[in-house]
C-alpha cells in the first residue's frame, strides 16, 4: 500500500525521483518495472502485477461498449513501462508530462494500490475542492460502505 504526500521536481528530461518508501514497495510487489498511465488530470503509477490484473479485467469487458473502448484507449493505450533507474528515478514520457501539465514542481501521492503524480498547483486546487465538499464526500463514502 502506498501512503503519504511528497513534493518533488521533475527535470527537463522528464526524470522524476520516486520516494524511497514508494520504490521499496513497488519492488516488493513486483520484480518487473511499474506501469505509468493517464488519469483525468494526473498520472498513475502502478506496480506491474496490479496493472496487469487491471488490464486483464478490462480485456474481459465487452468490446462493443463505447465507454470500454474509450477507457482502454486512455488507460492501456497511453500506458508506458517505467523502469526505476539506479538513482531511483523514472522517465516520464513527453505525452504523459504534457497531459498532466508536469513542468517542475510535482506532487507524488500514495493512494493505496497506486501512486499519483500531480502538477503541484493542480493537486493543491484538487485538495481545496475536496475539503470544500468534505462532508458531502464523507456521506457518499459512508453510504457506499453500507452495501
Amino acid at each position: 500500500m502506498f501512503r503519504g504526500r511528497h513534493d518533488h521536481t521533475i527535470d527537463k528530461k522528464g526524470r522524476l525521483s520516486i520516494p524511497a518508501g514508494f520504490r521499496t514497495e513497488l519492488q516488493r510487489q513486483s520484480e518487473r518495472a511499474p506501469m505509468l498511465t493517464m488519469s483525468k488530470n494526473h498520472l498513475e503509477l502502478y506496480p506491474r502485477d496490479d496493472y496487469d490484473a487491471m488490464e486483464r479485467n478490462l480485456a474481459e469487458r465487452p468490446d462493443l461498449q463505447p465507454e470500454v473502448q474509450a477507457y482502454r484507449r486512455l488507460f492501456i493505450g497511453q500506458a508506458t513501462e517505467c523502469p526505476i533507474d539506479s538513482q531511483g528515478r523514472i522517465l516520464v514520457a513527453p505525452t504523459l508530462r504534457e497531459h498532466a501539465q508536469l513542468k517542475s514542481k510535482v506532487t507524488v501521492v500514495g493512494n493505496l494500490q497506486k501512486i499519483e503524480i500531480w502538477q503541484t498547483e493542480l493537486f493543491e486546487k484538487e485538495m481545496k475542492s475536496t475539503l470544500a465538499r468534505l462532508e458531502e464526500i464523507q456521506r457518499s463514502v459512508d453510504k457506499g460502505s453500507e452495501h
